[in-house]
């Protein structure tokens, strides 16, 4: 969501349609999120803190994947930390978004999460509303395209490990040799000819 990058495509790319990533947009939502736990902590006394180890990773699941024993102690929040349970709630019902399927239905479910955020009155929650705001041409496109940016992500992060794992390269043959090599679709067995095969 970087100024830069979204300034460089619509002045280079003006019949383009900018798709922001999901996963930025929640990593967002989730440092929002993040900001309350850590503000709430700063101003817990001893006792207060017992009760609020561990939330960090808690907060972030994803509902699919939390446990009933995880939704048990979130659910415990209403009375623990009215703040942090509406900042989590929030957080729950914005993952509804990326299921819609028509854009028209997914921007009156957006405003209508935005004005209840904008009421919640926790201010890193209401700085991510606004970067809503400000990006919601941008957000809106997702749902009729589907468009995301996992598998550009997931081959930067295997050309990182390559790298890592050679302590680097002299040239740049090697190295996209070994890209090729390790995200490539080469059957490397069937390239062998059979009269070399081991097995």
């Amino acid at each position: 969501m970087s100024e830069t990058y979204i300034g460089a495509i619509e002045d280079h790319c003006p019949n383009a349609t900018l798709v922001l990533d999901r996963f930025h947009v929640v990593k967002a939502l989730n440092k929002a999120v993040d900001e309350v736990r850590k503000e709430q902590w700063r101003n817990a006394c001893a006792d207060e803190r017992k009760a609020l180890k561990g939330l960090r990773w808690l907060l972030f699941k994803h509902s699919s994947n939390r446990s009933k024993k995880d939704s048990r102690i979130l659910n415990a929040l209403r009375k623990g930390n009215r703040r942090i349970h509406r900042a989590w709630v929030l957080s729950d019902e914005f993952e509804r978004f990326w299921d819609y399927k028509v854009e028209w239905a997914a921007k009156r479910f957006l405003k209508r999460w935005m004005t209840t955020a904008l009421k919640s009155r926790i201010e890193p929650i209401r700085k991510f509303v606004r970067t809503i705001k400000k990006h919601i041409g941008r957000i809106l496109p997702y749902i009729g395209s589907r468009l995301t940016n996992a598998i550009g992500e997931g081959l930067n992060r295997i050309i990182k490990i390559v790298k890592n794992r050679a302590s680097g390269f002299r040239t740049l043959h090697p190295f996209t040799d070994m890209i090729f090599l390790t995200v490539g679709d080469v059957d490397i067995p069937a390239q062998i000819p059979a009269k070399f095969r081991a097995l």
